[in-house]
């Protein structure tokens, strides 16, 4: 099949959903599909099947750009539209797929309203663009034939499939190297921005003054933190890819503050090479994170969150073992399947077309926000 992945999220900038899609690129062209990635231009050079679309710096989110413009026109032609965001780019996948009366995915990565929580500064403002802002998103979810989440609840009003992103288990395991053999180092890697609440692992990082801590990541507040760490903690840039499985083998335990992950993909991946997890209280932890593979802690209380990462230090366990269930080969094969349920191109070759019920894109109209004509 010919795939479009469209995404508002792509290199050089570094995050959950761009290791997503480039992981799933590279599996699915792996199993002999063609995989197109349709993302905002900046300081990168496409390679093949990555293809541009003219875009501006945002000044209200350092590292992302505003795409501006691209014609329909001049992208492949299609089997399957997948898009990652319902921002510029994502719209724009969708107007493509409803233009070329094509089937289409859709797959829930971020709560973009925790966004308006953690940088407007006025809690009321934030809550009436949360208000605002979630019926559009709800709309537009609701046009897509497919709608895919990484847990059950994504607080949106519309049916979906769980389909975690999926671990590559054979890439992600524990290592011989260990960076920090003599001491206890407590470790975390991620985007260095507001949502993530690096800042509160700074504050236990002073609480807990005997052990170290490595803090692994780019972002807007990644000055901030540098001005307010405490000695025991370490500040390092975003590691290469193959790096990532010796910094989790290396590390006593991963601790996350974070209250806007849908999955937690860097959670589970340390918990893949062996290493436990704190982490906040909250969705998606509550269901990705318990007794097998770590604690969990109410955010904001300090003394919780001290007290979780010193029981993961003291208690033994099998994290691997415990997110064997989110497998990327399981999660490819059933992506898959959802293609071939959406698309008679992706159907095996002696299947009846007539077997699948009738897709969304087939008994509704186009969303508003994605059916102007923009050829």
């Amino acid at each position: 099949m010919r795939i479009g992945f469209f995404t508002d999220s792509y290199f050089p900038e570094i995050d959950g959903v761009t290791y997503t899609i480039d992981l799933w690129r590279e599996e699915l062209e792996r199993k002999g599909h063609e995989v197109f990635v349709v993302y905002p231009d900046g300081d990168y050079d496409p390679g093949e099947r990555e293809i541009p679309v003219r875009s501006l710096p945002n000044p209200f989110y350092g590292g992302y750009r505003i795409p501006t413009f691209r014609r329909p026109s001049t992208l492949p032609e299609l089997d399957v539209v997948h898009c990652h965001g319902p921002a510029p780019i994502g719209i724009l996948g969708r107007y493509y797929a409803w233009r070329h009366d094509l089937p289409s995915v859709y797959t829930h990565h971020t709560p973009l309203e925790e966004y308006f929580h953690q940088n407007v500064k006025r809690e009321s403002i934030a809550a009436l663009l949360a208000r605002a802002y979630l019926p559009w998103e709800n709309a537009f979810l609701e046009s897509f034939d497919v709608v895919t989440a990484s847990t059950e609840r994504i607080d949106r009003d519309v049916d979906h499939v769980k389909l975690p992103v999926g671990i590559d288990m054979e890439f992600f395991e524990p290592t011989e190297e260990r960076w920090y053999p003599d001491r206890t180092v407590i470790g975390y890697s991620g985007r260095l921005s507001p949502e993530k609440n690096v800042d509160e692992i700074l504050r236990v990082a002073e609480e807990l003054p005997e052990y170290d801590f490595v803090v692994v990541g780019e972002g807007p507040f990644r000055e901030r933190l540098e001005r307010c760490a405490p000695a025991n903690v370490e500040l390092r840039d975003f590691l290469e890819r193959e790096e990532l499985p010796v910094f989790y083998s290396s590390i006593d335990v991963f601790v996350t503050a974070s209250t806007a992950d849908t999955l937690g993909l860097s959670t589970l991946e340390a918990n893949a090479c062996g290493t436990p997890v704190a982490a906040a209280d909250v969705p998606p932890f509550d269901r990705t994170i318990g007794v097998d593979n770590g604690e969990r802690f109410e955010y904001g209380d300090l003394e919780a969150m001290a007290t979780a990462i010193e029981t993961c230090l003291e208690t033994d366990r099998n994290p691997r073992a415990a997110v064997e269930r989110y497998s990327m080969h399981h999660t490819l094969n059933r992506l898959e399947g959802l293609y071939r349920d959406v698309s008679p191109a992706g159907d095996p070759p002696h299947a009846e077309s007539d077997s699948r019920p009738p897709s969304r894109r087939e008994t509704e109209e186009p969303p508003s926000a994605a059916g102007r004509d923009l050829d």
